[in-house]
């Protein structure tokens, strides 16, 4: 246990001094891979399926915020989608317009969950966004951000999985047909409302627990989440008949209890066994206060020192300085 505190403090240590250098690369990093997520998932219209505009996009958010990701996502969403059918287009427009006025109104600084969310499905592990997002963030409405992620993601993912049909629609067909039969692939869809409650569910429920001033606070909030989307995915599969594989259920819940797990190892690492408990009061209140210290390991700074040898001559000074001694108590 030792050995994993020390190489957390030289993490921690390494992200603080080169975190100027790093916000970036991470930045790239998520936009490239949502970027190339989109290409690879849609690319309709071909002009946008250059690696090279994938890089260049992907670079150029190194040097803007995080929330640019998302716009940039959102444009290539729009053009691919152009370029498929207007009707889906103006479809996907018209939600992605309510989603960021309500994105941009109450969580403009929460970008990064908004990209990781479809990225969640997209990989077959939805269910660690609840646990992150309900460990790390201080308020609940945090959670719109995961429910906007996956609006989107069931969106496209519906287009995607009748893009042939939508493709086929002739210019005879009226403008609320073509509507009405791309909404289709999105409202109602039943395994969208359920999942997405889940997710809701879970992440309010961990960010509760996680506050409660009880022993392994974290530890609860996580194994209660796991546990409560483990359970309620595997209920609506049953009622709903969902097409959902039960096999990953279990192996997504596995993982975000994991994810759980480092980052209350990294944010949230107490030693109970050390609890204090304080009283003191002022001119209008009485204070009881319950005191958990962190478990904090400093890493070692070993230094060798040779006294015999070959080329191990040390001057009188060197000595001194080394004993951190005056030098005069050598005279011996």
């Amino acid at each position: 246990m030792t050995t994993l505190l020390e190489i957390k403090e030289q993490i921690r240590g390494f992200c603080s001094r080169y975190e100027i250098y790093l916000y970036p690369v991470v930045k790239s990093i998520l936009a490239f891979i949502t970027f190339f997520v989109i290409r690879s998932r849609m690319g309709y219209m071909t002009r946008l399926n250059s690696m090279t505009l994938v890089l260049v996009l992907a670079l150029s958010c190194a040097l803007l915020p995080v929330n640019m990701i998302v716009v940039f996502a959102a444009a290539l969403v729009l053009l691919h989608l152009y370029s498929l059918s207007l009707a889906a287009c103006a479809v996907c427009f018209l939600v992605m317009l309510v989603m960021f006025l309500l994105y941009f109104r109450f969580l403009p600084k929460k970008g990064y969950y908004a990209v990781l969310m479809p990225l969640a499905f997209v990989f077959h592990i939805p269910y660690v966004m609840p646990v992150a997002i309900g460990l790390l963030c201080e308020n609940p409405v945090s959670v719109l951000s995961m429910v906007c992620g996956g609006v989107i993601y069931y969106l496209l993912a519906g287009i995607a999985a009748n893009a042939s049909g939508i493709a086929e629609m002739t210019e005879d067909d009226s403008i609320i047909t073509k509507f009405s039969d791309v909404l289709k692939q999105f409202i109602g869809n039943r395994e969208m409302i359920a999942m997405l409650a889940i997710l809701v569910l879970a992440a309010l429920v961990v960010w509760f627990l996680r506050r409660l001033a009880v022993d392994h606070a974290w530890i609860i909030a996580i194994s209660t989440g796991c546990l409560l989307q483990l359970v309620l995915s595997l209920i609506c599969d049953l009622q709903l008949k969902l097409a959902t594989s039960t096999l990953s259920v279990i192996l997504g819940v596995v993982v975000s209890a994991l994810v759980g797990l480092v980052l209350q190892f990294f944010f949230f690492n107490l030693d109970y066994t050390r609890t204090e408990r304080v009283q003191f009061e002022d001119d209008e209140y009485y204070y009881y206060v319950k005191a958990v210290p962190k478990i904090y390991v400093s890493g070692t700074d070993k230094k060798v020192q040779k006294f015999s040898g070959e080329d191990a001559q040390i001057s009188r000074k060197d000595l001194a300085q080394e004993m951190e001694i005056d030098e005069d108590l050598l005279d011996f």
